[in-house]
């Protein structure tokens, strides 16, 4: 008699967990009567053959759902990604094959709004540039004076989950707060936002943030030509994809005068390699880490699990892509 496992009956679920989701997603998914199974670094055909007879795929951002992946994922009756984007899934080969495609809308908001607000605080407090000459022994507080936040225009490009956040943070910093969206429904509850057309956005913001998603119509939408229309002196700040911002662009200005700082988490080529920013002293830049908290890969996690159990049980779970 074999000692091995039964093989789970025909009615079960199965979910394969492609990258690491903790404890608390997956107890959702077997609380729901999933068959779980968890192999990460999974790609091409071994991904393929790990899918053999599961329903659900579950994933981060490292595992790549290709085309190929899906064409022969027989099985496969939906994808979700515990983030905000879904680039490391192909959504039109998905819908084609009839695939359901989530993701985890604003589960990061909040930590990506922080980590927005710490780049702001770190160019114009000069603190990246303080922390450095003060371990070497220098006292530089004269050189290294900075501004303040409140009483300047804060310029949010995208009132989604993380823009509206970005704002309501302003707001309460006493920041004069003008939003931009394509969609006038978009941000609509936030108050002590002004609503404004993009180009005004750019030529009357001491401070720009862009929280827009990358989309053939929004790439290089901070370009030469409306970075140098905007205040001599104003700051860039730029978590969420590096394509928004035209980084020669920003760099021509950053190293002219014209603009007085940036804060990049995002670059159009990750990692970026080298690059003229780095030579650029009134620049923080940082490796993508503004949803890189605990807090919110957690609830990412769990949103991208419940999904799944709800579309699989035929409810209709927010987050669906395709």
């Amino acid at each position: 008699m074999s000692g091995a496992a039964p093989e789970a009956p025909p009615s079960t679920l199965r979910a394969l967990v492609a990258d690491p989701l903790g404890a608390e997603a997956e107890r959702v998914l077997l609380t729901a009567g999933f068959e779980v199974k968890r192999e990460t670094g999974l790609a091409g055909d071994a991904l393929v053959a790990a899918l053999r007879g599961r329903q659900a795929l579950l994933v981060r951002g490292a595992t790549k759902v290709t085309r190929e992946v899906l064409e022969q994922a027989t099985a496969l009756k939906v994808v979700a990604r515990a983030g905000a984007g879904v680039d490391n899934i192909d959504a039109g080969a998905a819908q084609a094959r009839g695939v359901a495609v989530f993701n985890a809308p604003g589960a990061n908001a909040v930590s990506v709004a922080e980590h927005t607000w710490g780049l702001i605080f770190a160019v114009l407090r000069h603190v990246p540039e303080a922390d450095a000459t003060t371990r070497a022994g220098k006292w530089e507080k004269n050189r290294l004076m900075g501004s303040e936040v409140s009483g300047r225009t804060l310029g949010v490009l995208g009132l989604g989950w993380v823009g509206r956040e970005v704002a309501r943070i302003g707001v309460a910093l006493r920041c004069r707060v003008l939003g931009y969206d394509p969609d006038p429904a978009a941000g609509s509850e936030l108050v002590g936002v002004e609503r404004v057309d993009l180009e005004t956005l750019f030529t009357q913001s001491d401070i720009l943030t862009l929280h827009a998603p990358l989309l053939p119509a929004t790439r290089h939408v901070a370009n030469h030509e409306r970075l140098s229309r905007m205040k001599p002196g104003a700051v860039v700040i730029n978590a969420a994809r590096g394509g928004l911002v035209d980084e020669d662009a920003l760099c021509d200005l950053l190293e002219s005068g014209r603009l007085g700082g940036a804060g990049l988490d995002t670059f159009e080529h990750e990692p970026p390699g080298e690059h003229r920013l780095f030579a650029q002293k009134n620049v923080v830049l940082t490796p993508h880490l503004g949803g890189s908290t605990a807090e919110a890969q957690e609830r990412a996690a769990i949103a991208a699990a419940r999904a799944v159990c709800a579309f699989l049980a035929g409810d209709t779970p927010p987050g669906r892509v395709v």
